[in-house]
């Protein structure tokens, strides 16, 4: 059986989540799903290379391993819904453009979605939880950013064009106002790439179950749009492919916003 996630302890407060990476998938996902989805359109393509540099900032990484069409590790295990209108669940029927992801018929059991919350979601969210408790013990506060992508344009998610940065804390209910501004701040000091916060994302199950600014657990979710570092948003689907030359533009916003976490967190996290 693949291992659920990766887990690398570091040595700073700062944990890193990247729960949309994975691609992996069971075989009987793998058989039931749509020959046009088997491309895995939703997956938040090649994070954990765009966070390459997490190890220089002493950052903890956790990063899963199986698709969310297996089982979405950023909804609840109840299944409630995150936000009204368009959106998926726990266990994805349709991709994010409205189309059936199995075929008739295919789609998981009963005994298959057991499967998937008992060695796919749990392990995940016990790993999380047992990392951010390690870093409280440690430092006295943890900090969570939840590091995302998604194309640019779906529009049966949202109107027209994503902003590139999608700053997302639950409405400051998920860290401290504070925090919110100070990467606010960051992001207003360059000109290279459009942002914003609580918008079309306000931060998924991760940031809102986690992030407790009375306990000094800070979390933030980032839903990068995937034209800052992959193909223009005609070429986003069906290829995928990493760009270095644009990554290389918005690794040093993505640090930066990183380093400023850290340093408002030795100041404030506690």
């Amino acid at each position: 059986m693949i291992e659920s996630y990766q887990l690398t302890q570091g040595d700073t407060p700062l944990l890193i989540s990247m729960p949309h990476a994975g691609t992996a998938l069971t075989p009987e996902v793998e058989a039931g799903l749509n020959k046009a989805t088997l491309s895995l359109a939703d997956t938040d393509w090649h994070i954990p290379k765009l966070y390459n540099f997490a190890a220089e900032l002493g950052a903890s990484r956790i990063e899963a391993r199986y698709s969310r069409y297996v089982i979405d590790l950023n909804r609840p295990e109840s299944d409630t819904p995150l936000y009204t209108g368009a959106t998926t669940g726990l266990f994805p029927s349709t991709d994010f453009d409205g189309e059936p992801l199995f075929e008739e018929g295919k789609e998981p059991t009963k005994a298959q979605r057991d499967w998937a919350k008992e060695h796919v979601w749990r392990p995940y969210h016990n790993a999380l939880a047992g990392e951010l408790a390690r870093l409280k013990a440690r430092f006295g506060y943890a900090l969570l950013f939840d590091a995302h992508s998604i194309r640019s344009k779906i529009p049966r998610l949202f109107d027209d064009q994503l902003p590139d940065i999608n700053l997302g804390t639950f409405e400051e209910q998920s860290c401290n106002p504070e925090l919110s501004q100070r990467l606010l701040t960051v992001c207003a000091a360059q000109s290279r790439f459009s942002h914003v916060i609580n918008g079309r994302f306000k931060g998924g199950h991760i940031t809102r179950s986690y992030g407790d600014p009375t306990n000094h657990i800070h979390a933030v979710q980032l839903e990068l749009s995937q034209r800052t570092y992959m193909n223009e948003p005609c070429d986003e689907q069906p290829i995928f492919a990493y760009r270095e030359d644009r990554a290389a533009e918005v690794r040093p916003l993505l640090r930066e916003l990183l380093e400023a976490m850290q340093r408002w967190g030795e100041v404030r996290g506690c």
